[in-house]
């Protein structure tokens, strides 16, 4: 599994947002992040957000962002707009439901798909959340702590 982009957003955008406009809080790219054990990405919004969350970090796939961007026709939106903290290549997320699982000598725990929301059409492009259905990306608990590195 290789890390593509590590993404952090120092507020919510979508999420307590609904049936009310998006947020405007920017997305962050980051070289690398400090992970925290259960805790989440230091600067990040569900950063103790509430004890044991099983989202304190999220994972999404390059090669999902790839095969969305082809079938839906789209060339000029990145993936950070998805919010996913982690974008990785290499591995099937939803193998890694209810499993333990090292990335860089940092330990985590696979919990959920980190499922679409109907924000999805709206920040990537319509049809998106359909799309993603089954392959949203994972949310997991950090049970180690460390630092995270793009590459």
């Amino acid at each position: 599994m290789t890390v593509e982009h590590i993404y952090i957003s120092p507020e919510h955008n979508y999420f307590g947002h609904h049936g009310q406009p998006a947020g405007t809080s920017p997305v962050i790219e980051l070289d690398e992040a400090p992970l925290v054990a259960g805790k989440g990405i230091e600067g990040d919004r569900f950063f103790g957000w509430k004890e044991d969350y099983k989202g304190q970090i999220t994972f999404f796939s390059h090669e999902v962002y790839l095969d969305v961007c082809a079938s839906l026709g789209v060339t000029d939106v990145p993936p950070s707009v998805f919010r996913r903290n982690v974008i990785v290549s290499g591995i099937d997320l939803n193998s890694l439901i209810d499993q333990e699982f090292d990335l860089q000598g940092i330990r985590f725990r696979g919990i959920c798909e980190c499922s679409p929301c109907h924000w999805m059409d709206q920040a990537f492009h319509p049809g998106a959340e359909s799309a993603l259905k089954g392959r949203g990306g994972l949310r997991a608990r950090i049970l180690t702590s460390g630092i995270l590195r793009r590459g």
